[in-house]
C-alpha cells in the first residue's frame, strides 16, 4: 500500500484548501442557513475539481473532501461524486458515460444515492415498464417503474440525478423532475438540503446494460419528453467515447455495481468525515493555546492534553482506514470490507471527536453560533448516515464469514 498523494492529487487537494478556505468562512456559512452554497459550488466546477476526480481516484476525492470537511462546506460534492461522476464511469454503458458525465463534470447536474443508511435500497421495488428501442439501433434497454419511499436522501433537494436501487440491489437513474418522483425536504442535524424521496411508478433506466427480468406490471406509459432523454441506449460509431479503463482502475470484476457503489460512498463520507474532524480538532487546539486559566494555557493542563491526544488518534484512524480503502478501489481490489471499517471508525471515532472538539471549548462550546458547533453538526450527521457502530459491524461480520466460507 502506499497512500502518498501523486502530483495530480497534492494539486487538486491545494487548489481545493484554497477555494474552501477563502469561500467557506464562518460568516459566509451563518449567513447561508440551511441553503447550499451555489456560487461555491460554481468555483469549485469551474476548476475543474468534480471532474478531476475521473483522474485522481476515489484516493484524491477523500482528500478533496477531507478540505470540504474542514470548513463544512455547504457543497454536495461527496453524493455528486459517489453516486454520479464515479458510479457512472465505472457502471455505466458507453451512451451513459457520453451523456451524463459531462454534466457532472461542470455541475449542471447534481447527483445523489438513495441509499438507506449508506446501505441498501429495501423500500424501492422496481417493476416492468416494457422495452423501447430507438430507432435505428439494434439494442433495447430495460424500462421499470419504481415505487417505494426513502425517509433521508442526503442532497436530495438539490440533486438532478438519482442512483436509486432496489430491493434485488439493481441500480436504477432516476431524474428528479419526472412524473412520480416526489421530493420532500426534511430537516436534518447538518444542513445537507436533505430530503425525503418518494416514488410512484416513476420511470427508471438501468445503470449499465440491462437489469435483466424484472416483474411484469401494467402502467401508464412515459411521455415523450421523458423517453428522449433515455433513448439513446447505444451510441453510433461514430461518436467518440473515452474507455473507463484510460481513466480510472476497474473494480473488482467481481463485486457488483452495488457493493461497489456503496463502498465507494461510504469511503467518500468517512473522507468527509476525517476532515470534519480534523477541523473541529484543529479549532479546539487553537481556543486552549490562547485562552488562559489561572495564568497559564489550557494547553498546558494534563486533562486538556490527553483529551486533545485521544481526538488527534481517533482523527488519524478515520483517515488512515479511509485512504486503505479508497486506494484498494483505485487499485481494482476488492475493498468491500475496508471500506465498512472506514465507515465504523468514522461513525465511532468521528462522533467522539466532534464532542471532545467542544468539551476542549469549555464554556464556549456550548454556544451554536459558535463555528465549532457546526463541525458537532456535520459529525453526528455523518455519524447517523453512516449507520451505527454497531450495525456496521454486524455487516462486517457477516461479510467476512462469507468471504471465509468462498
Amino acid at each position: 500500500m502506499d497512500f502518498t498523494p501523486t502530483e495530480e492529487q497534492r494539486a487538486a487537494s491545494g487548489l481545493a484548501a484554497e477555494i474552501f478556505a477563502d469561500r467557506s468562512t464562518p460568516d459566509r456559512l451563518a449567513a447561508l442557513g440551511t441553503a447550499a452554497d451555489t456560487e461555491l459550488w460554481k468555483a469549485l466546477c469551474a476548476a475543474g475539481l468534480p471532474g478531476a476526480v475521473e483522474d485522481i481516484g476515489l484516493l484524491g476525492l477523500v482528500l478533496l473532501l477531507e478540505e470540504q470537511g474542514r470548513t463544512t462546506a455547504q457543497v454536495p460534492l461527496a453524493a455528486t461524486a459517489a453516486y454520479g461522476l464515479l458510479a457512472v464511469a465505472a457502471h455505466g454503458t458507453d451512451e451513459q458515460r457520453a451523456r451524463l458525465l459531462p454534466g457532472l463534470r461542470e455541475g449542471s447536474e447534481v447527483a445523489t444515492g438513495a441509499f438507506v443508511r449508506g446501505g441498501g435500497g429495501a423500500a424501492v421495488r422496481a417493476a416492468s415498464a416494457g422495452r423501447r428501442g430507438a430507432p435505428g439501433r439494434g439494442r433495447r434497454r430495460a424500462r421499470a417503474r419504481l415505487t417505494g419511499a426513502v425517509p433521508v436522501v442526503p442532497w436530495l433537494c438539490e440533486a438532478t440525478l438519482l442512483l436509486v436501487p432496489d430491493a434485488d440491489r439493481r441500480l436504477w437513474l432516476v431524474r428528479a423532475g419526472d412524473p412520480g418522483v416526489g421530493i420532500e425536504p426534511v430537516a436534518t442535524t447538518a444542513p445537507w438540503s436533505a430530503g425525503r424521496l418518494t416514488l410512484d411508478g416513476a420511470w427508471a433506466e438501468p445503470l449499465g446494460d440491462d437489469a435483466g427480468p424484472l416483474q411484469n406490471e401494467a402502467g401508464p406509459e412515459p411521455s415523450d419528453d421523458v423517453l428522449k432523454r433515455y433513448d439513446g441506449d447505444v451510441t453510433p460509431h461514430d461518436e467518440a467515447v473515452t474507455p473507463y479503463d484510460d481513466v480510472l482502475a476497474r473494480p473488482d470484476e467481481t463485486v457488483t455495481p452495488y457493493d461497489d457503489v456503496r463502498a465507494t460512498a461510504r469511503t467518500a463520507f468517512a473522507g468527509l468525515q476525517a476532515g470534519v474532524c480534523a477541523g473541529a480538532l484543529a479549532r479546539a487546539v487553537s481556543h486552549a493555546s490562547m485562552r488562559e486559566q489561572f495564568g497559564r494555557p489550557l494547553s498546558t493542563n494534563q486533562a486538556v492534553l490527553l483529551r486533545a491526544a485521544d481526538a488527534y488518534m481517533d482523527t488519524e484512524a478515520i483517515r488512515v482506514t479511509a485512504y486503505e480503502a479508497a486506494w484498494r478501489r483505485d487499485e481494482g481490489l476488492d475493498a468491500g470490507s475496508h471500506a465498512l471499517t472506514a465507515a465504523w471508525w468514522a461513525s465511532e471515532a468521528g462522533k467522539r471527536v466532534v464532542h471532545a472538539g467542544q468539551h476542549l471549548h469549555g464554556g464556549i462550546g456550548a454556544d451554536v453560533e459558535h463555528p465549532v458547533h457546526r463541525h458537532f453538526l456535520w459529525g453526528r450527521q455523518l455519524d447517523a448516515y453512516l449507520g451505527s457502530g454497531a450495525q456496521l459491524l454486524e455487516e462486517l461480520g457477516e461479510l467476512i464469514a462469507k468471504e471465509t466460507a468462498a
